[in-house]
C-alpha cells in the first residue's frame, strides 16, 4: 500500500489522479491533499478519501474547511504546510500538480525527502531545472513525468538512449490552429480556454492556445532527458493520439499512442515500472480520423519560439519567460490585455530583465519577483 499526497487536488490533474486511485484501493491510500481556496470541493474529497492531512494555502478557506471535516483529518494552511506534507515520513508518492511557480517549493521538498515525484507542474523544472535535478539525484528521489508528452518519451526510452538522435514533442495546436493570425487579436478568454482535445484549467488552456505550454515542455524535456535544444523538436498533431516520439541514428522512430486522457499517464506514474488499469478506453485507430502532422508556425505562435530562445540563452531567461507569461495570462483572462499582447509582454520583459546565471533557490525566487514586477509595469502600457 502506497501513501499518496496530491498537491493541487481540486484541479483537473487532481481529479484524474483521485479517479485512478479509487480504482485501486488495495494499492493506494490518499494520505494528504492540498488546494488553494476551493474548500467546498475539498470537503467532498475528504468525505470520500479520509486523508490524514489537508492543506488549504488560503487561510480563510482552511478555517471554513476545518469546521466541516471530521476529526480524523487535520487541516493546515499556508505554503510551508505544502512542504510539510510533501516531505512527510508517511508520504510515499507526491503528485505535484499545483499550477505555476507556486508548486516549485513543495516539489523540491518532496525531492529532498527522497519521494517519488510525479511531476505534473512543469514550472518546477522551468524555474529551477538544474537545482531540481541535482536534488533528485542527491536524495535518491524518483522523478516520473506526468505530462502526456514527457511520459511518452519516458516510456519510449525505457530501453535506453543508445543511438538517440532527437526527441519530438507533439502539440495539438490548440483552439486557434486554423485561425488566421490577424483574427487572434479579438479572441476572448472563453475561446482561448476551449481546447479541442483536453479538459484543463484556464491557465494551461491559454498556454496551449499560445503554444507557450509546448515551449515550457521543451524546457522541461531538456532537463528530464538531458538533451540540448537542438535535439528537441515540436510537431503539430491535431488529433492528440501520438503523444510524442523518439528518433534513433539507425532511422528508427518509436512513438507512444493513446486516447487523450491524463488518467493513462497518471496510472503509469503511480504503477511504474508496472502498468495498472486507468479507466481509459483502449485506442481504436479504425474509429479515429486520419493522423495529421504539421511544422509549427513560429510567427503565429511566437511563444514557442520565445521558449526555445530562452532555453538556448540559459541562466535566468527561462524563469523570466515563465514569470512574464504567468502575469500576462492572468491579465488576459481578466480582460485587461488582448490575446496577442501576451507575446508582446513576454518579449518586452525578456528584453528588460538583466540576464544572469542562477545557482540558488533564493536567486530563482528573486528573479521571479523581479520579472513579475517588470511584466506588470509593462502591462500598464497595454491595458
Amino acid at each position: 500500500m502506497k501513501n499518496i499526497t496530491v498537491l493541487g487536488a481540486t484541479g483537473s490533474i487532481g481529479d484524474s489522479t483521485l479517479s485512478v486511485v479509487a480504482l485501486h484501493p488495495d494499492k493506494f491510500n490518499i494520505f494528504a491533499l492540498s488546494a488553494h481556496t476551493n474548500w467546498q470541493k475539498m470537503q467532498t474529497l475528504c468525505e470520500k478519501f479520509q486523508p490524514k492531512f489537508v492543506v488549504m494555502t488560503d487561510e480563510s478557506a482552511a478555517e471554513a474547511l476545518s469546521k466541516v471535516v471530521s476529526n480524523n483529518t487535520e487541516v493546515l494552511h499556508g505554503a510551508e504546510a505544502l512542504n510539510t506534507i510533501a516531505a512527510h515520513d508517511k508520504t510515499d508518492y507526491v503528485m505535484a500538480a499545483i499550477v505555476g511557480s507556486a508548486g516549485m517549493a513543495s516539489s523540491l521538498a518532496g525531492a529532498k525527502a527522497g519521494k517519488r515525484i510525479m511531476l505534473a507542474s512543469k514550472e518546477s523544472l522551468v524555474l529551477a531545472g538544474d537545482l531540481f535535478m541535482q536534488t533528485v539525484r542527491d536524495n535518491n528521489a524518483e522523478l516520473i513525468p506526468v505530462d502526456s508528452e514527457h511520459s511518452a518519451i519516458f516510456q519510449c526510452l525505457q530501453s535506453g538512449k543508445s543511438g538517440l538522435s532527437k526527441i519530438q514533442l507533439t502539440a495539438s495546436g490548440g483552439p486557434f490552429l486554423y485561425t488566421p493570425q490577424k483574427k487572434l487579436c479579438a479572441v476572448t478568454p472563453d475561446e482561448a480556454c476551449a481546447h479541442p482535445n483536453w479538459s484543463m484549467g484556464q491557465k494551461i488552456s491559454t498556454d496551449s492556445a499560445t503554444m507557450m505550454n509546448k515551449g515550457l515542455e521543451v524546457i522541461e524535456a531538456h532537463y528530464l532527458f538531458g538533451l540540448p535544444a537542438e535535439k528537441i523538436d515540436v510537431v503539430v498533431h491535431p488529433q492528440s493520439i501520438v503523444h510524442s516520439s523518439v528518433y534513433y541514428a539507425d532511422g528508427s522512430t518509436l512513438s507512444q499512442l493513446g486516447n487523450p486522457d491524463m488518467r493513462s499517464v497518471i496510472s503509469y506514474a503511480l504503477s511504474y515500472p508496472n502498468r495498472i488499469a486507468s479507466g481509459v478506453e483502449p485506442l481504436d485507430l479504425t474509429n479515429n480520423p486520419p493522423l495529421e502532422f504539421y511544422a509549427p508556425d513560429l510567427d503565429k505562435f511566437a511563444c514557442l519560439r520565445q521558449a526555445f530562445d530562452a532555453l538556448k540563452q540559459g541562466g535566468n531567461a527561462m524563469g523570466t519567460l515563465n514569470a512574464a507569461n504567468e502575469v500576462a495570462v492572468e491579465h488576459f483572462l481578466n480582460n485587461k490585455i488582448s490575446f496577442l499582447d501576451i507575446t508582446k509582454v513576454i518579449q518586452h520583459t525578456l528584453d528588460t530583465v538583466q540576464h544572469t546565471d542562477i545557482s540558488s533557490l533564493e536567486a530563482i525566487i528573486a528573479n521571479d519577483t523581479t520579472a513579475r514586477e517588470t511584466a506588470r509595469a509593462i502591462i500598464k502600457k497595454y491595458a
